[in-house]
């Protein structure tokens, strides 16, 4: 083979393992400087409560909540900035005893518009225990959206030697900044445990270990390095309730006792209430004078739900009070403070008849 023709056969060669070589190499370099994975933005929506409670000398575990800002209980969190880019804004800085509808409102309409506006992949809400499980379940009934949205509290005043309030803020960014937690609805975080809205409530007046749910399990657990959930997220959410624009409608509980009689269900019809929560003794039962109370007032157009003071367990229809016949609706597993947040915004949607109300409680299990 002569030189010319030689060269002929090797420059193609060369010039081809050259840009095989520029084209890996391009492909390594694209990978090396491939951009880096975006810091999680969450929003905190304060609230108050006792993890933004400051202590009072009247005793030595004395305090009084609310007081502490959002944006001063963020900076006090070590290590928080590195979980995610955080944002913090006050809605309210109340006890969760004065929680109210109004503050819900204004979480529900906040959320909605973080999250249209994209300036957010998850929120924290700072919240009170008392009530947090209400405002969870309010939450849940109403927002339509796959990004995490998580309650946290404490159970210990921010001054307290031993507070469990940052440790609990730290583990409510890292679940709501995860990936995992992505299609779950609305999530409570606290001492290590992730529940779910439906079947978390507070069982203990001071323990830090308050939050259980007697009739199902935790959702997960998370700590500083982990986070496990204990099933897959569900297929697909239920359908958001609207928040009722003209605000929530009165539903009084009452509460079921030896030696009943109608004066609590007589006053709550006297005093326009909408619907009426029983939270009866047993399976949702009560006293005679009671039971006919409540059906005079279900004959009125008053929706009356009958759920249970006892804390687990199921209220089943037509067990010992003939449901069908009177007009009544039963709250399942529904505790008696969640059974009324459904109430109101079921009768704030224009849901009134027992059989679609008692509809309605059946399919949000």
């Amino acid at each position: 083979m002569t030189f010319a023709k030689h060269r002929k056969a090797v420059v193609p060669q060369t010039i081809m393992a050259a840009a095989l070589a520029l084209a890996a190499g391009s492909h390594a370099f694209a990978a090396d400087t491939a951009p880096a994975k975006r810091t999680p933005r969450i929003l905190v929506l304060a609230t108050g409560g006792t993890i933004a409670s400051t202590g009072d000398a009247r005793s030595a575990i004395g305090y009084n909540a609310g007081g502490v800002t959002g944006e001063q209980l963020t900076a006090s969190v070590p290590g928080l900035d590195k979980l995610a880019s955080i944002k913090a804004e006050q809605i309210s800085n109340i006890g969760s005893q004065d929680m109210n509808s109004k503050v819900w409102y204004q979480l529900a309409a906040r959320i909605k518009q973080a999250f249209e506006r994209d300036e957010a992949d998850g929120i924290v809400i700072t919240h009170g225990t008392d009530t947090m499980e209400e405002t969870a379940f309010f939450l849940d009934n109403v927002l339509a959206t796959g990004k995490p949205v998580v309650l946290v509290g404490s159970m210990r005043p921010s001054t307290a030697v031993s507070a469990d309030g940052p440790g609990n803020l730290y583990e409510a960014v890292e679940v709501a900044a995860s990936p995992q937690s992505l299609n779950r609805g609305v999530l409570v975080v606290m001492n290590d445990t992730i529940h779910g809205p439906r079947w978390v409530t507070k069982t203990n007046t001071t323990s830090v270990q308050t939050f259980h749910n007697p009739n199902a399990a935790p959702v997960g657990y998370v700590d500083p390095a982990s986070i496990r959930y204990l099933s897959p997220a569900p297929a697909g959410r239920k359908s958001a309730l609207g928040v009722p624009t003209g605000g929530l409608p009165r539903v009084d509980i009452v509460y079921a006792h030896a030696d009943m009689d109608a004066v609590q269900i007589d006053d709550a019809v006297k005093h326009n209430a909408k619907g009426i929560v029983l939270a009866g003794v047993g399976d949702g039962n009560a006293s005679k004078a009671a039971l006919d109370a409540l059906e005079a007032a279900a004959r009125k157009g008053i929706v009356v739900v009958r759920s249970s003071r006892v804390g687990s367990g199921f209220v089943n229809r037509n067990v010992e009070v003939s449901d069908d016949k009177t007009g009544f609706v039963v709250s399942y597993d529904l505790n008696p403070q969640k059974a009324r947040v459904l109430t109101q915004l079921l009768i704030g949607n224009g849901v009134t008849a027992a059989d679609k109300v008692q509809k309605a409680f059946d399919v949000t299990y």
